[in-house]
């Protein structure tokens, strides 16, 4: 699956996540990593200064990380996630 850099590609990752147990926000912060995620709250943030290419790609390295499972996934939004998480990292 090819990444797009744009706005409407970073708006379908967090369409994922508002399907999922975890909440996506973006704060400011000095993260080396450009994110963390609190397990125990299930919060990902991602840092708000990131360009939109550094987002997407947090993102993308989150659901990677995390293989979200949820049956209240959109068949669209499924699909979305299975080429991401099949694709080559």
């Amino acid at each position: 699956m090819q990444v797009k850099y744009t706005k409407h590609y970073l708006n379908r990752l967090e369409d994922i996540f508002s399907e999922t147990d975890y909440i996506l926000r973006y704060e400011k912060g000095n993260f080396k990593s450009g994110y963390c995620i609190l397990k125990d709250r299930q919060l990902v943030v991602v840092n708000r200064y990131y360009t939109t290419e550094g987002k997407i790609n947090c993102l993308i390295e989150i659901l990677r990380h995390l293989r979200p499972q949820s049956e209240r996934f959109s068949e669209k939004n499924q699909k979305f996630l299975d080429e991401l998480l099949t694709a080559e990292a």
